[in-house]
């Protein structure tokens, strides 16, 4: 893959000090000791080149976005295999999962009149569709759930809007996934939901509903935050506001994918396993190459790396790119049943799902022996100011393996702006520098390689 040219090398240098000259002026350990030199291999081998950029642009623009089903998932799954192979990797091959397969089709929405207004939107996935004609009907904002309930006497027949201001993603998120079922329940023919983000001139976000058992199924889709402040100010004005939402989403039958799996086998304790990863599948909108391409290709850097400098650690280190994270999950479960037995044997599990921006250390969760043992190790990481242990660490595809064996758990934590683009046609490449993702690969395999060549195991 290409090399940084000798000037942008030496920029790079001049703005992060070589890992082998900082990393030992770090206050650290003294049984980290025997880990500095690799520590410092990894980080300069990683940081010296667009290795990693090079990989997820091609990724990308090959095969632009991901979402479960689709023949791009299928075409990235087998190009991922051969450059596993490629690579040097170890018991490289595929698992079967079984996907949801969800279609958006077309779709649109406009205000409708004597002259209508066409506006902005995503489908939300797993959404059921409209009639070929459309809907057409009036108009509901609300801003809480309190406030559709408060006006329960007016729901019915309406498009009911949740023109809620993004605060953070657990809090807002909600209304883009019951939302829906809410609405429904109270007679409402459709839902809409402001982008689930900050706001990004015009860009909507689409994301995953969940309809609730038992209760009807409206078609649900994001609109801009530009768009539902302009229909809140219209009808605040006292204008009657009147939508027409087409949407032709579907569910067809499920599909055949599979979940990626490279190694680097242990010498001493192949049985025991360090596994890190992210998901492939993506939104079908954008190139999906932030939500999850990066954490993909960071983790297998990581192995890449891991590989060339001809570092084999103690126990078994296992990339697996899982399927279906997005809209169903299923790879995660299916890693999980399919490894059952050999749980108890995962050392540790790190997923990378929140961007490969600038790297500012690890989520963890586990025993606070293990969380002070990992925080002793993150001191290598402090010529990347990457060293910060925080509470938490997981994701949706390790949850279940982690979940079942009670298993330590890690995510990269970074430092950017995941939730303007999350989602999506504006997660593409470009918005991803790679220095940055350099620099996550590097953090994410300094802990994993310490982690797998450790006497003793995390616990």
């Amino acid at each position: 893959m290409p090399i940084l040219r000798p000037l942008a090398l030496a920029l790079l240098v001049l703005q992060f000090p070589p890992p082998a000259v900082d990393i030992p002026k770090r206050s650290a350990p003294e049984w980290l000791a025997g880990y500095r030199d690799a520590a410092g291999r990894l980080i300069g081998e990683a940081v010296a080149s667009d290795a990693a950029w090079q990989r997820l642009a091609y990724l990308g623009d090959t095969y632009g976005n991901r979402i479960s089903g689709s023949p791009n998932l299928d075409a990235a799954i087998k190009w991922a295999v051969d450059e596993m192979k490629r690579d040097g990797l170890e018991n490289v091959h595929t698992e079967a999962v079984k996907v949801p397969h969800w279609v958006r089709g077309r779709e649109s929405l406009e205000i409708a009149g004597a002259i209508p207004q066409p506006l902005v939107i995503l489908g939300l996935g797993n959404s059921v569709g409209t009639p070929p004609a459309g809907i057409e009907a009036d108009l509901l904002v609300v801003h809480s759930f309190e406030e559709l309930d408060a006006a329960r006497e007016r729901v019915k027949g309406r498009i009911v809007l949740f023109n809620v201001p993004f605060t953070n993603y657990g809090d807002t998120v909600r209304f883009r996934s019951t939302g829906p079922s809410r609405a429904g329940a109270l007679g409402a023919v459709a839902m809409l939901v402001r982008a689930v983000g900050p706001a990004g001139l015009r860009t909507p976000h689409t994301g995953a509903l969940s309809y609730t058992d038992g209760q009807p199924q409206i078609p649900a889709a994001a609109v801009t935050t530009e768009d539902a402040a302009r229909l809140e100010r219209m009808v605040n004005r006292g204008t009657p506001v009147r939508l027409k939402l087409m949407m032709e989403a579907k569910f067809l039958p499920d599909a055949d994918s599979a979940n990626v799996v490279g190694e680097i086998r242990g010498r001493e304790l192949p049985n025991e396993v360090v596994v890190i990863g992210g998901h492939f599948d993506s939104w079908d909108v954008g190139t999906g190459s932030t939500d999850d391409g990066g954490g993909c290709v960071a983790t297998w850097e990581a192995l890449r790396l891991m590989k060339k400098l001809n570092l084999r650690p103690r126990r078994t280190v296992r990339v697996v790119l899982w399927t279906n994270e997005e809209n169903g999950g299923r790879g995660g479960l299916a890693y999980r049943d399919q490894h059952l037995e050999e749980l108890p044997n995962h050392v540790m599990m790190l997923e990378s799902d929140g961007g490969v921006f600038r790297p500012t250390g690890f989520g963890f969760s586990g025993s606070d022996a293990a969380r002070s043992k990992v925080r002793e190790m993150a001191t290598l990481l402090t010529g990347l100011h990457a060293d910060a242990i925080t509470a938490s660490g997981g994701g949706a595809d390790i949850g279940p393996a982690v979940q079942q064996a009670n298993i330590p758990a890690l995510s990269l934590e970074v430092e950017g702006n995941y939730f303007l683009i999350h989602h999506t046609p504006a997660d593409t490449i470009d918005k991803i520098d790679p220095l940055e993702i350099a620099r996550s690969s590097a953090a994410i395999a300094v802990i994993t390689y310490v982690i797998a060549e450790m006497p003793e195991r995390l616990k």
